[in-house]
């Protein structure tokens, strides 16, 4: 069997990837997680400790222990999803977001490359260090366009900055000392197990609660919407049949304006759980002053992948959000507990005050 080490499994994205990989025969699995306030609910989801599977609860800036378990687990490859990943925290604290998402990476790749230097043969041609990022590093699009594997980074937010820091880091491992890189760029994603602070579940989570739809300026905002579980899909094929060096995009096609998802999820809610006062669950919506740098419009373009490895996104936008809202009104025991103790809704992103 296979052995693959991910880093961050127990977050959104990581917990997924891990799910779909443990539907695989072939493959075992060693998860690394922190589990920081985001891992809140998705430690067990779905992931049972068993001859397939083992959990290390750690931080991925402790060189020395990431050392120690890639040298005790010998994976055929590592995924790194770890991160700090939501914009408006990263505005308010954005210290986390630079020791995580940068001195994390560099301790992984340096903990992944005294691992490698040891492999021989086929074991060291086959290892792939693959590192999962996000559209953000690319900045804001005008109202054409779409981000390609070419597009020059000119990251808006902390988290942004702080996620190309990294990618440069990892694409500087593969050109230094040729460690067996492959980098990775998302859309938005969005499904099940969501933490409630995003925009997807916050809305979905809010209007059950009956409470208001805060949306940032006018909505007008563009986001590029990628299921969850496509884009677990997505890093299994580029981890199979993906070549070093490279890097790929992966996105849903799916744009819509903020405002636009948020009145998608209103109609889905409006048939399936009305409000108990009669009242449209759009009749919530209301705009709050927007985020500092908040970038225009994303959208990704995923020719290269769909052309090269023929992954392809199996949700719409459409079939996917239905899926979303079904899944947290079904699941209203795991959503919550979150939202009565981890998160209760508040606004994130406010200003932080200067050291």
């Amino acid at each position: 069997m296979a052995k693959v080490l991910v880093t961050g499994g127990c977050g959104f994205i990581g917990s997924a990837v891990c799910r779909a990989l443990l539907r695989l025969s072939d493959i075992c699995l060693v998860n690394v997680d922190k589990l920081t306030y985001a891992a809140a609910g998705l430690f067990s989801a779905g992931l049972i400790p068993g001859p397939k599977y083992r959990f290390y609860r750690q931080d991925i800036c402790d060189s020395r222990a990431m050392a120690s378990i890639i040298e005790r687990e010998k994976p055929e490859a590592i995924l790194h999803l770890a991160a700090e990943s939501h914009v408006d925290r990263s505005i308010s604290g954005p210290s986390a977001f630079i020791t995580t998402n940068i001195l994390g990476t560099y301790s992984l790749l340096e903990a992944a490359r005294s691992y490698w230097l040891k492999l021989k043969g086929e074991r060291a041609e086959r290892f792939r260090f693959l590192h999962i990022s996000t559209d953000e590093v690319f900045g804001s699009l005008g109202a054409e366009g779409a981000f390609t594997e070419t597009t020059p980074y000119d990251p808006s937010s902390p988290y942004a900055a702080s996620k190309a820091c990294s990618d440069h880091l990892v694409r500087a491992w593969g050109r230094t000392y040729g460690l067996p890189v492959i980098v990775t760029n998302c859309s938005n994603n969005y499904g099940p197990y969501q933490f409630p602070e995003k925009l997807i579940p916050l809305m979905i989570t809010n209007a059950l609660m009956d409470m208001e739809l805060p949306v940032y300026g006018s909505g007008e905002n563009v986001r590029d919407w990628l299921y969850v579980e496509d884009h677990a899909d997505a890093l299994i094929t580029i981890l199979e049949r993906g070549i070093a060096g490279e890097s790929y995009n992966v996105g849903g096609r799916g744009e819509r304006t903020n405002l636009q998802v948020v009145e998608a999820i209103c109609r889905h809610l409006d048939g399936l759980q009305p409000r108990r006062d009669g009242r449209a669950h759009a009749e919530a919506i209301h705009f709050v002053p927007d985020r500092p740098g908040h970038d225009l419009r994303y959208a990704i373009d995923p020719a290269k992948l769909e052309r090269c490895l023929g992954w392809r996104a199996r949700e719409t936008f459409e079939t996917g959000l239905e899926k979303t809202v079904v899944w947290y009104l079904e699941n209203e025991a795991w959503w919550r507990p979150l939202r009565e103790s981890a998160y209760r809704g508040e606004r994130l992103g406010l200003m932080a005050e200067s050291a």
